[in-house]
């Protein structure tokens, strides 16, 4: 994804970090501009640390999964770039075998699994109800944790 946004942050990060990578990846959370600004807040805040994705779509798009190390360029729901985020773990588990600690590290509502898996159940049906698949519980999911290295 091109982005003028992003590519200023990366120089600015560069400017500071001289032995940074050469490759990044630029992206939003969620699939709605109020969801991505919501949640690259908790981000900036340092509350979440953690993300959860289809495995499906990664499958389906033919895209990589996130690795260790991987440097990510969070945009808000506008497509402005204001963090920069080091991949510090993955894993690819069922949906029902996510931990509460994982959803803790999500940041979102009350940090609970419970809130987890309802607001995440949701946001899974409708990605698969898009591409012509149906939820259940032992759907593989991206369980990716990150730090926070570098803010607008």
């Amino acid at each position: 994804m091109e982005n003028d946004s992003a590519n200023q942050l990366w120089h600015e990060y560069q400017k500071v970090n001289p032995d940074a990578p050469k490759d990044y990846v630029v992206w939003a959370f969620g699939g709605t501009k109020e969801m991505a600004d919501e949640l690259a807040k908790l981000v900036l805040e340092g509350t979440k640390t953690a993300t959860t994705s289809n495995f499906m779509l990664y499958e389906l798009e033919k895209e990589p999964l996130p690795s260790v190390g991987l440097h990510n360029i969070i945009l808000t729901g506008e497509g402005k770039a204001v963090a920069i985020v080091e991949t510090t773990s993955v894993q690819v588990v069922p949906f029902d075998e996510v931990t509460s600690e994982h959803a803790y590290q999500e940041g979102e509502g009350d940090r609970t699994l419970r809130y987890w898996r309802d607001v995440h159940e949701s946001f899974f049906k409708k990605e698969l109800n898009d591409i012509n698949q149906e939820f259940h519980y032992n759907i593989p999911v991206v369980c990716e944790r990150f730090r926070l290295i570098y803010k607008k």
